[in-house]
């Protein structure tokens, strides 16, 4: 049952990378819309792992 979920996260993962690309080349709207998705959920991924890496190790400075 993992290996399901983890084989259709793959396939959405590979599909809104694949829908970026395409709406980076002038695609219709919805694979712009798709696109924005995908970029907006990557970039809430970055920046729980920025607070979670500040969090473990707070009194080190500088550039992630």
């Amino acid at each position: 049952m993992i290996m399901l979920v983890l084989a259709g996260v793959v396939v959405l993962a590979a599909f809104g990378c694949g829908c970026v690309v395409w709406a980076a080349r002038g695609g219709p709207r919805w694979v712009r819309g798709v696109a924005a998705v995908t970029l907006t959920a990557g970039e809430l991924v970055r920046a729980v792992q920025r607070s979670d890496r500040r969090r473990r190790n707070p009194t080190q400075s500088g550039n992630d």
